[in-house]
């Protein structure tokens, strides 16, 4: 199974994004496009609707494989 982190870190790559140029198109830091990388810390849902229009790709290219129930906070 993947993980969102690394779904996002291969589709950024992919486009030949840095994560501090996807940090700057999403208005965050370098550090909090780093720590979703690493899985150490989930991004918003609005955040996760910017990253797929900014990437360009569908919600299920970002979520491939991936447990979602991490998002799921009780």
């Amino acid at each position: 199974m993947r993980t969102f982190g690394e779904n996002l870190k291969t589709e950024r790559a992919a486009r030949n994004l840095s994560q501090r140029d996807l940090a700057v198109k999403l208005g965050v830091s370098q550090q909090q496009v780093s720590q979703w990388e690493l899985n150490k810390v989930e991004p918003t849902l609005s955040n996760i609707v910017a990253i797929i229009t900014i990437l360009d790709i569908p919600f299920e290219d970002l979520l491939y494989d991936v447990d979602v129930s991490v998002f799921i906070k009780n």
